[in-house]
């Protein structure tokens, strides 16, 4: 046993559970690359002032669970804790935006890193895969991230989630919102912090999860009962083609979620099989956030998918999914001269697109037939020194027992016919 653990908060991804875990950001990603979006990645640091500026200081993400560290050479940078900011640094930074048509669609796929109090469904390093689509305004591009999502979920298996859908207006309606709010706070008997937190931005305290907070939010004003007509109609607009396309949604005015950066659609993935950290995704369009860090205006939309969350939830919901064999065929060699005639043709099988294995160090037949029977596959290519001197090996059914011996040169055809 190593002297060493993975740190608090931290898991290693194993197998077999990893083939779950790729399979899942696979079936997210799918959908994706059918819609045009292209693959991108940021590094894992960062400029820390592009998640203060972007994010906001007055989150939680920022101002307690950032991981931020000062460099040898004197640069102040975080471990990214969200994916979005970076995302639409490295559109404006290699130009993007001005390439081609608008908008700029890409996904990605990654960890982030939050200083958080570890329980399950929540760590300090978790991985998601994420779509933004970059400098346009239109509800066809809310509604089309959603469906996306929605489809992705769907074709795991996942069927006990809810999509939460709100408004949080634009630069025309929220402050108006923003100021009532405040007013409604500055009467309740909140703690220092939190009453420095709702003149900074109110709405982080509608997301405070305290029990004590949400029972005097009660009667707190709602943002739908605020929006401009333009936002009313925008939202209007999402409902009507997310209702067309067959997504049921949950009108939820509380939904604000844990980032500044959004304006008019927000949404979230709750599934109730995950107890208090319910979220398996969520996103909404960040008109602004361009323009906060430097960059020209540049509406946009986007989403993230926890794939911990997801794999988390299917569990719940008892969801098997279906894995391809890791091997098809498992290669038993009886001596020096087979083990090295059986080699040469698993890498002859790999190359043909065969999945296979061979025995390693030296097993006797009991031990090596074990480890096909562990190995998965279908099939077992047994060979001994008088099978060699017929130029034949023995091809064994793992599922049937049958055994028939087949050319040795033939192996890979005979293989690759039957696994058709």
């Amino acid at each position: 046993m190593s002297t060493f653990n993975a740190p608090k908060g931290t898991y290693d991804l194993i197998p077999p559970d990893s083939e779950v875990f790729l399979a899942v950001r696979e079936a997210i990603a799918a959908p994706l690359r059918d819609a045009g979006y292209g693959y991108i990645e940021t590094p894992v640091f960062e400029d820390v002032q592009l998640f203060s500026r972007g994010v906001g200081e007055s989150t939680d993400i920022v101002s307690k669970e950032m991981y931020s560290f000062t460099t040898k050479g004197g640069d102040d940078l975080a471990l990214r804790p969200e994916g979005t900011a970076p995302v639409l640094r490295a559109v404006l930074q290699h130009n993007l935006h001005r390439a081609g048509g608008l908008p700029v669609k890409v996904w990605y796929s990654g960890s982030q890193y939050r200083y958080e109090r570890p329980q399950a469904g929540r760590y300090r390093q978790f991985s998601q895969v994420g779509a933004e689509a970059i400098g346009a305004e239109d509800p066809a591009l809310d509604a089309e991230l959603i469906i996306l999502a929605v489809d992705a979920y769907r074709s795991l298996g996942l069927r006990s989630f809810r999509l939460l859908l709100n408004s949080l207006g634009d630069r025309e309606c929220r402050p108006v919102y923003r100021a009532a709010l405040q007013d409604f706070l500055r009467g309740l008997d909140l703690d220092e912090d939190t009453r420095r937190r709702a003149e900074l931005n109110p709405l982080r305290v509608l997301d405070d999860k305290r029990e004590s907070v949400q029972q005097q939010l009660a009667d707190a004003p709602l943002m739908r009962d605020h929006l401009c007509q333009a936002c009313k109609a925008y939202h209007e607009q999402v409902r009507e083609l997310l209702t067309a396309a067959g997504v049921d949604y949950v009108d939820d005015p509380r939904l604000v979620r844990g980032l500044d950066y959004y304006t008019r659609t927000t949404f979230e993935f709750v599934h109730d099989g995950l107890g208090s950290q319910s979220a398996v995704g969520g996103g909404g369009r960040y008109d602004g956030l361009s323009e906060m860090i430097g960059g020209p205006a540049l509406p946009s939309v986007g989403w993230a998918l926890g794939v911990d969350r997801t794999v988390l939830a299917l569990k719940a919901e008892g969801v098997q999914i279906d894995l391809p064999a890791r091997t098809q065929v498992f290669a038993v060699p009886l001596g020096d001269q087979a083990r090295q005639v059986l080699f040469g043709l698993v890498t002859a099988l790999r190359r043909a697109g065969v999945p296979a294995d061979i025995a390693f160090g030296g097993k006797g037949l009991k031990g090596a037939m074990k480890a096909a029977d562990r190995s998965g596959a279908r099939w077992a290519v047994v060979a001994g020194e008088r099978d060699l001197a017929d130029g034949v090996v023995q091809l064994k059914d793992l599922t049937s027992g049958d055994q028939i011996p087949v050319a040795a040169d033939a192996l890979v055809t005979t293989l690759k016919e039957k696994l058709s």
